[in-house]
């Protein structure tokens, strides 16, 4: 395995610096780098300009690469330098050195527990999930690369949507411009980045906002991160839902940058709005619903933060302010939460439990049958044992309240409960989508209680004659006894367990069997650059763009079929007695037919059936055989 991802050093390492380089000089630039609340902003930022550049680029007639991130950057670390010279200099207030360091090596360490994690869930930097949404994503990647176009109203074409989130899409796509790697290695390597350093980074740099600006806040933050199956695992395994992660992953970022406003020095309060625009922007561009995730638990918090502002002030003029702040604020939340409503088509999902149970999952940190999250409970009961005896903390744990709510009214409500609809529809009424949340507020809360455990376990080792030597020897064995305990706990394990098993390659596979597999993959040396090749979407033979780049008549199950392409899926089996299946093929201009069989990625028979015509053919008059393996069988359209 080692050597198989080898191959994959130089995609990852573009991917990293990717979510690396244009947020640090962005940040250098506007804020410093000597603060580590604003450090930890650099890969989200990083995120919000590639998507948004990947939008800007077709409109000023670049093609996509590392050009158009790089004049972005540009423009913006000039925009951000400029405030800060109208803020005459000021940076964000310096950290001690202490504080930095202990805060790079904790990300350090999350990066590198997590990308072991998914480097051992997905096996193979070729391997991709045998899952239903798979399809569109790894198609989408491929189409920005051929059109050299990764434009949220460009890669939408694969299932004939005006816009889709971009984010996730362009920095795949970019890795695989920029290092010609095959698509599936570069979603790969792309996902391990997010998850092992934008995840991370974001879910701490919130942490130290809420919990203090601490080392061992810092630390419990980056370590707890890699110790949830909610996420980002979980979203490897359903769906997939690559986007979402993104946009997860960059969520924290944003409520961080939200809470800190209400504490930002005037002079730095024009570019921290302007860092959140950016931030909430590059939120939206991964998934509208992670803005609307990075509202609901920011939100509470700053209606709590104008509230205390006017019984501070005590003035008419401080209450009226607070006031319209905060029914300004509530109105940008309805018109979210309207503007992101879904179809009932798409938000048909059913609860799991009952709430009860819902809610001791959510507590937790354990939904889907995981284990708990026992270090973790561990640390909330440190953290409740910290508010009691200081209650002004208690706003840390406001996040964590609203997650729970959250998956407990998606996943332990029923559908005509009208709470459900209200406020969880923008998810779907996915519990699965809410459960993903439980980390990122459960997180800051543990990581209070870590560093209240913290400073007992502080005032203990100096109750004791010990040399230093001796003391840091502890800290080391407890940081790594931590470490160990988070990472490779249960709850994540049995996530990771399933990711592994969504991207394993077998005969009953329902996306690619290892010979369908096998025969896309000579497709680019049997099939002509130009031609468009028919097939079932549902059995994974589209995928032949993906993984071949070969052009197919459906990019995805989800989009508008033209009459021609659903007269071939129902009857292109009769080609040698029905002549308008020769007319639909000229019509589309066919070439080719990939023929999976009838083992279909929904498995709905309904579904299905639509396709049958177009599965388990025969060789004949106008169908030439070229290869085959096993089930699958590529065959050449003759003499239409």
């Amino acid at each position: 395995m080692i050597e198989s991802w080898s191959a994959a050093i130089a995609p990852f390492t573009v991917a990293v610096l990717a979510l690396i380089l244009p947020g640090a000089v962005i940040v250098a630039a506007g804020w410093g780098i000597r603060n580590a609340k604003t450090l930890l902003l650099v890969p989200a930022t990083s995120a919000a300009v590639i998507a948004a550049a990947a939008v800007l680029a077709p409109l000023v007639g670049m093609r996509w690469s590392f050009l158009p991130v790089l004049a972005l950057t540009i423009l913006i670390g000039a925009v951000a330098f400029g405030l800060r010279r109208l803020a005459r200099g000021l940076a964000s207030p310096a950290d001690t050195p202490h504080l930095v360091w202990w805060t790079v090596g904790a990300l350090a360490t999350a990066f590198v527990v997590i990308s072991a994690q998914l480097v051992w869930a997905f096996a193979d930097p070729d391997n991709i999930a045998q899952r239903f949404d798979n399809i569109v994503h790894l198609n989408s990647v491929r189409y920005a690369v051929e059109t050299a176009n990764a434009s949220a109203f460009n890669i939408g074409a694969t299932s004939d949507i005006a816009f889709y989130p971009n984010a996730w899409h362009a920095l795949a796509s970019l890795v695989s411009v920029t290092t010609s790697a095959t698509v599936p290695v570069a979603v790969n390597v792309a996902n391990i980045a997010v998850s092992a350093l934008l995840w991370p980074a974001s879910v701490t740099g919130l942490a130290l906002t809420l919990a203090g600006e601490r080392a061992a806040v810092a630390v419990s933050a980056a370590v707890l991160s890699t110790g949830f199956g909610a996420f980002p695992a979980l979203f490897f395994n359903w769906g997939v839902l690559y986007p979402n992660a993104t946009g997860y992953a960059v969520a924290p970022a944003v409520i961080a940058v939200a809470i800190r406003l209400g504490r930002s020095p005037r002079p730095l309060l024009l570019r921290d709005v302007a860092l959140l625009l950016l931030l909430a922007g590059g939120a939206f561009l991964a998934h509208p619903n992670a803005l609307l995730v990075a509202y609901a638990l920011s939100t509470p918090l700053v209606l709590i933060q104008l509230l205390q502002h006017a019984l501070h002030v005590r003035t008419l003029r401080a209450s009226v302010r607070s006031g319209v702040g905060a029914a300004a604020l509530l109105a940008f939340g309805l018109i979210l939460w309207i503007a992101g409503r879904t179809s009932a088509e798409h938000s048909g999902w059913d609860r799991w439990q009952s709430a009860a149970q819902a809610f001791g999952e959510g507590l937790l940190a354990a939904p889907r049958g995981f284990a708990p999250a026992f270090v973790a409970a561990v640390l909330l009961g440190a953290a409740v044992v910290a508010i009691v005896r200081r209650p002004s903390l208690f706003v840390v744990a406001v996040p964590f309240a609203v997650t729970v709510f959250l998956f407990v009214i998606a996943s332990g409500t029923p559908r005509e409960f009208f709470l459900r609809e209200a406020l969880t529809n923008p998810w779907y009424n996915d519990a699965n989508r809410l459960a993903a949340m439980l980390p990122m507020g459960m997180i800051p809360l543990a990581a209070l209680g870590g560093a209240y455990l913290a400073d007992r376990l502080g005032d203990l080792m100096r109750s004791w004659s010990w040399s230093r030597s001796a003391r840091g020897a502890a800290i080391v064995a407890v940081l790594v006894v931590f470490t160990l305990s988070v990472a490779a706990a249960g709850n994540v394990r049995g996530a990771l367990s399933q990711v592994r098993e969504a991207y394993s390659s077998t005969p009953d596979s329902l996306l690619l069997s290892p010979d369908e597999r096998a025969l896309l993959e000579r497709l680019g040396d049997e099939v002509p650059e130009d031609a468009l090749i028919a097939g079932s979407p549902r059995t994974g033979a589209s995928l032949a763009l993906a993984i071949a780049g070969r052009d197919v008549t459906e990019m995805h199950v989800f989009g508008t079929r033209s009459d021609d392409e659903l007269y071939l899926d129902a009857h292109l089996r009769d080609i040698d007695e029905d002549p308008r299946v020769c007319g639909s093929i000229r019509a589309l201009g066919v070439d080719y037919v990939l023929d999976f069989g009838d083992r279909d990625i929904l498995d709905s028979a309904e579904g299905a059936q639509a396709y049958a015509g177009i599965q388990n053919l025969a060789p004949g008059e106008h169908l030439e055989l070229v290869d085959s393996q096993g089930d699958a069988r590529l065959f050449q359209v003759v003499g239409c």
